[in-house]
């Protein structure tokens, strides 16, 4: 697929160069002929086909959109927490002055250990758009490192899994014995743990969410394929319907 979406524009230009081609050889026919209401009958199919096409690629289109506004929010929710992380780690862990608050330190660093690959989920973005139709068209020819660094990076995001980033429970059974004892030695501490504790399950369900609209996608592009397709027929019949509109105005 990404060959193709590399190179569309050349496959767009050789149907149409193609289509010109079909288009002069019939000029040999004066106005009327059956050859030309053939031809606009297939300028007629082609470009229903294109619309229709064009129809599903919209609605790929705004599921592309949504995957986008998707990673945004996971990728803002990771920093958030781990921000939040950092700022508990310097007021309660450097050093821990209780066993209790230990315990909560070494959860946190756990935590953040296992949020620290979605520093990668901005490359959704950057392999979703490479392959949506008509952008970043190369001119004639596609660059052969731009697809091999372009198919690199869908493989990462294949391979991105939630599973791997979170796989640490935010309240296990000591972690629940230290915030209850420091719920009643300071409350103030064992307050802001759980608020991190929510924070990070919040973002265990936005990273979940993020992989269900990729896998989602990747069901679908096949629909990327059709439109270019489709732009490919419409390109080849285009100069047959602008032929017959010559010849009847002669």
């Amino acid at each position: 697929m990404m060959m193709i979406a590399d190179n569309q524009l050349l496959l767009i230009l050789m149907c149409f160069g193609i289509g010109s081609l079909g288009t002069a050889l019939l000029f040999r026919h004066p106005a009327g002929h059956r050859v030309w209401r053939l031809a606009d009958l297939g300028w007629v199919v082609l470009g229903g086909i294109g619309a229709l096409v064009a129809v599903l690629a919209g609605i790929y289109k705004a599921d592309t959109g949504r995957l986008e506004r998707q990673i945004d929010i996971a990728y803002a929710a990771t920093a958030a927490f781990d921000r939040d992380a950092a700022r508990f780690r310097l007021r309660f862990c450097d050093p821990a002055y209780d066993t209790d608050i230990a315990i909560l330190c070494e959860k946190i660093e756990f935590l953040s250990a296992s949020t620290a690959g979605n520093a990668e989920l901005p490359l959704f973005i950057a392999v979703t758009d490479q392959v949506t139709p008509l952008q970043g068209l190369q001119l004639i020819f596609g660059r052969a490192e731009n697809t091999s660094e372009m198919m690199e990076m869908a493989a990462k995001a294949d391979a991105f899994d939630p599973a791997a980033f979170t796989v640490f429970t935010a309240l296990d059974t000591p972690t629940e014995a230290a915030v209850d004892s420091l719920r009643r030695k300071v409350p103030t501490i064992a307050g802001d743990f759980l608020i991190l504790a929510r924070a990070y399950d919040a973002l265990i369900t936005q990273v979940t969410q993020l992989k269900s609209e990729w896998e989602y996608l990747q069901d679908n592009a096949h629909i990327l394929i059709l439109q270019i397709l489709a732009l490919c027929m419409v390109a080849f019949a285009a100069p047959f319907r602008l032929g017959k509109s010559v010849v009847d105005l002669r």
